[in-house]
């Protein structure tokens, strides 16, 4: 079943596609396969790029908020990096361009996604405080891109380098999922003085 990209803001495509073009940008960048990449490059599969808010042992529905728009750098048939933009107050500005293993394991995390039968909107979800990223596919295809709950069908995919324990591309549902990263979230209780 095709997936459902939700169409980028037009300004953050822009300042992507602006820092692309740009000698400075590129060469200052931390990656080497866009220093070296032969052709034209191009931003290409925009996905919408979510932080999950801290979570409570306590329970209440937990929010994430749209931190930015990545896009995935193709030069040729392949990425080669990716870019991000972010919003500001004023609208959406060129964060980075970076590579490493979370590009490689996105590709494959969506391609493992349009072999399912059902139709998602595919989104990141990132896990700061775990250094987790993981492809949200969100159930509700019509959905704004910038919506910060989830739907009762959500899969969510670890991508590779997972935390510990949690498996790298196997989609878990979401209720399931949740419950794992909330306990190891969640502050260690207080010592109890010995007495």
């Amino acid at each position: 079943m095709p997936l459902h990209v939700p169409p980028a803001p037009a300004p953050a495509l822009r300042c992507v596609r602006t820092a692309l073009g740009s000698p400075t940008a590129v060469r200052e960048a931390r990656t080497p396969s866009l220093k070296s990449a032969q052709g034209p490059l191009s931003p290409e599969l925009p996905l919408p790029v979510h932080v999950l808010e801290r979570v409570t042992p306590r329970g209440g529905t937990p929010r994430t908020r749209l931190a930015g728009w990545r896009f995935l750098i193709k030069g040729g048939e392949r990425a080669v990096a990716a870019g991000e933009a972010v919003p500001t107050p004023d609208g959406w500005a060129f964060s980075h361009f970076f590579e490493g293993p979370y590009l490689v394991s996105t590709e494959l995390a969506l391609r493992q996604a349009e072999a399912l039968t059902t139709p998602y909107q595919p989104r990141l979800l990132s896990v700061p405080e775990l250094y987790m990223l993981t492809l949200w596919l969100h159930a509700d295809i019509t959905a704004g891109a910038s919506s910060e709950l989830f739907a009762p069908g959500d899969l969510l995919v670890p991508l590779a380098p997972a935390p510990p324990g949690i498996a790298a591309h196997r989609p878990h549902r979401v209720t399931d999922l949740l419950p794992v990263l909330t306990l190891r979230l969640a502050p260690a209780p207080p010592l109890k003085a010995s007495a």
